[in-house]
C-alpha cells in the first residue's frame, strides 16, 4: 500500500492530499530513509513524520484498504 493511502487509511493525516503533500516536502520517513509519497510500506516498516510541534514514531503492523475509525489505530503502534 502507499504510503500516503495508509496515512489517511489509519487517520493519522486527515486527507491523501495532506499526506502526499507532506510526503513531497520531504516531512516522511521510512526506515530512516526520506520517502516518496508512492513508496510502499510493508507490515514492520517504521514511519517518521515531522510535523511542526514535534514528530510522530510508529511502526505499521497491518494495511488494510478500508477500516473503520475505532480500528484505525490498530494499524500501527507508536513508539517513543
Amino acid at each position: 500500500m502507499r504510503i500516503d493511502k495508509f496515512l489517511k487509511v489509519s487517520r493519522i493525516l486527515k486527507r491523501r492530499t495532506v499526506a502526499h503533500d507532506a510526503a513531497e516536502a520531504g516531512k516522511i520517513f521510512v526506515n530512516g530513509k526520506e520517502a516518496k509519497p508512492s513508496y510502499r510500506l510493508k507490515v514492520g516498516d517504521i514511519v517518521e513524520i515531522s510535523f511542526v510541534t514535534g514528530t510522530l514514531k510508529f511502526r505499521v503492523l497491518e494495511l488494510k484498504e478500508v477500516v473503520k475509525k475505532d480500528d484505525a489505530s490498530n494499524l500501527y503502534e507508536v513508539i517513543s
